[in-house]
């Protein structure tokens, strides 16, 4: 099964014990993101490393392991339905997030529950994933 990860998602995997990041790890899931998540991690690299209290090497090496997790789709591959997606929700960033999961047809991980305020578009918390595993 796909899912489309969010960047407040990704930002969690560098937690060393969060329990995000072990949902990222052991998951049979096929995760997928749009690229701007990737530029949206690797922009606020600083700030993670600093909240987190990681050293620099370390999310440099976590961030290697994350991109064998996740896979980073290039824009190309969901440009067609951003219009569409921008009809569920008009913010720019969460739109290729909802352009995705419609190229895809699946669902979206997120903690950010401003987005389940649309009825297009399953969106999953952390929670509402664990609930559904077991």
């Amino acid at each position: 099964m796909k899912i489309v990860v969010d960047t407040n998602i990704l930002f969690s995997f560098f937690w060393k014990n969060s329990v995000t990041r072990k949902l990222l790890i052991a998951s049979n899931f096929e995760l997928i993101a749009p690229e701007l998540v990737f530029n949206e991690l690797k922009k606020y690299s600083n700030e993670i490393i600093k909240k987190t209290k990681i050293t620099k090497q370390f999310f440099k090496n976590e961030f290697l392991n994350l991109k064998k997790i996740i896979d980073f789709v290039n824009y190309k591959e969901y440009t067609s339905y951003i219009k569409a997606a921008r009809k569920i929700f008009p913010d720019r960033d969460d739109a290729e997030l909802f352009a995705l999961c419609l190229r895809y047809s699946c669902f979206l991980w997120s903690n950010d529950s401003i987005l389940k305020k649309q009825d297009k578009i399953k969106v999953f918390s952390t929670d509402d994933l664990i609930e559904s595993l077991f």
